[in-house]
């Protein structure tokens, strides 16, 4: 816990953006240093200009059988918060295009304000697409978002707990994964990069497990179907510790996160319940993106630095 309560406060101190080249070629020069002293060697790998990602990526992904992953880069502030509903898909679908719809109105009500005073109808339609692609792509190139406390760092926080846990095993690699916010192109770059690894190995993605008590563990719909792996994560991420786990093998799921660019994949994220709607993750890529569980990383290590055993040897989870 002493090392999590240093790695979160360091973070938000000195890298609490971590955005434009500068700020993330600093912030993962720290935090290679940071791997090294917990016993994995670290490097960067580099996808060319027209990607524009580097990932992080301690061990050798060429022999590895499970890759943790997260990603470390940061947001812009958002118009309307995100909402992430990962067991309630039609929540999550009515939200977002209930957002588009609001901002194609706005876009349209300015368009009309500015056009109808200036007697210029023909102004209208050029100056609403205008608007419509600001409004929308605001929250992809709009000015950076200050608090990321769950919606990246806690991930960041979570694996980094997890690699001070975890015997280094040449059988495990860990990636820190760039540009999620651009359309997961650094998960994208790292599947192209290692295709053969990336098509056959299980991918264990932590993102935004900060904010919230309950644990969601949600299996791809061809992970779901391995029940050593069921197993695996029923005995490593147990009940009546810091969080609830909440295993979900059966059903409708979606986690938007750099886990889908990965077939077999393990998505986990911290979400509260209210009932009506189920798991849902509040305040991502607002200012009130200030949550950041020290409980809830050091339970994610642990569990995490239990299952890998469990999986790989069938070992001790102890």
């Amino acid at each position: 816990m002493d090392s999590i309560k240093k790695w979160k406060d360091y973070i938000q101190l000195l890298y609490p953006v971590r955005r434009n080249d500068v700020q993330k070629a600093a912030f993962r020069k720290w935090l290679m240093g940071e791997l090294k002293h917990s016993g994995w060697r670290a490097r960067e790998e580099t996808y060319g200009k027209l990607n524009g990602s580097v990932n992080v990526i301690a061990g050798d992904p060429e022999r590895a059988q499970v890759f943790l992953c997260t990603h470390y880069d940061t947001a812009a502030r958002a118009l309307v918060p995100d909402f992430v509903s990962p067991t309630n898909v039609a929540a999550h679908v009515i939200y977002h295009t209930m957002a588009a719809v609001l901002l194609l109105a706005a876009a349209f009500l300015l368009s009309l304000a500015v056009s109808f005073p200036l007697r210029m109808p023909e102004l209208m339609l050029p100056l609403f697409l205008l608007l419509a692609v600001a409004l929308l792509g605001f929250s992809a190139f709009g000015p950076a978002n200050p608090n990321n406390a769950n919606s990246s760092t806690s991930g960041v926080l979570a694996l980094l707990a997890s690699a001070k846990e975890l015997a280094f095993d040449r059988r495990v690699c860990l990636v820190f994964l760039d540009n999620n916010e651009r359309n997961l192109l650094g998960a994208s770059a790292f599947k192209k990069a290692h295709p053969d690894r990336a098509a056959g190995n299980l991918f264990i993605d932590l993102d935004c497990v900060g904010d919230g008590d309950c644990l969601l563990l949600l299996p791809s719909k061809y992970s779901r179907w391995d029940g050593d792996l069921l197993a695996a994560l029923e005995a490593a991420f147990p009940a009546g510790e810091e969080m609830t786990p909440v295993l979900r093998a059966k059903g409708l799921h979606y986690y938007p996160s750099d886990n889908r660019r990965f077939k077999f994949h393990v998505a986990v994220c911290a979400c509260r319940f209210l009932a009506g709607l189920g798991y849902y993750i509040p305040r991502l890529h607002t200012k009130r993106d200030t949550v950041l569980s020290e409980e809830n990383a050091a339970y994610v290590a642990r569990s995490v630095a239990r299952f890998v055993p469990l999986y790989l040897d069938g070992g001790d989870p102890t």
